[in-house]
């Protein structure tokens, strides 16, 4: 059996990066999220929000470096990799502004199977806005819905993961695997 790909998933602000960090901490093998470096990049192009300016350049830019993540993922010669969400979060974003997009961005998501998928709730306790997150806490309680939807329609089983510390939150992770 090859390595057991994980990803982690949830609107904005939920926590999925903190996981991922307490996760690398503890010495597992975690692809971070890319779309803050897909902005930043934008910005030193001189496109401000790249995902409200060009919502497909965006997200055929997220949907490659996610697709490469989830390739290196596979030959990583670790048992378990995380990864701070899929190349399945891409369709779901987009769904949530209404944008259509090409079967290219479905056959990606066909093919990049993951082993197991846990999803973190809105948690309105822990939101914060910053210059690259600008959604508000009820649009991401709409792309979590959005996120839910698309993940199911692909099969899968997404683990929720409880409202707690950091700690408790990865304990419960790697106790469900």
């Amino acid at each position: 059996m090859g390595t057991k790909k994980v990803v982690i998933t949830g609107g904005p602000g939920t926590g999925k990066s903190t996981l991922i960090n307490e996760l690398r901490k503890q010495g597992f093998v975690c692809f971070e999220e890319i779309s803050r470096q897909v902005i930043i990049e934008a910005q030193k192009e001189g496109i401000d929000q790249l995902f409200l300016e060009n919502p497909m350049l965006f997200s055929e830019r997220l949907l490659d470096g996610r697709h490469q993540q989830f390739i290196e993922a596979s030959i990583t010669k670790s048992n378990i990799v995380f990864l701070d969400r899929g190349v399945h979060d891409v369709l779901a974003y987009m769904d949530f502004i209404g944008d259509s997009y090409p079967k290219s961005f479905v056959d990606i998501c066909k093919t990049s199977v993951y082993d197991v998928t846990f999803i973190l709730s809105p948690w309105e306790a822990i939101y914060k806005k910053d210059n690259e997150r600008y959604e508000s806490f009820e649009q991401a309680l709409k792309i979590h819905n959005h996120l839910l939807r698309t993940y199911k329609s692909y099969n899968y089983n997404l683990i929720d993961v409880p409202f707690g510390t950091v700690k408790e939150r990865t304990g419960f992770i790697l106790n469900a695997l």
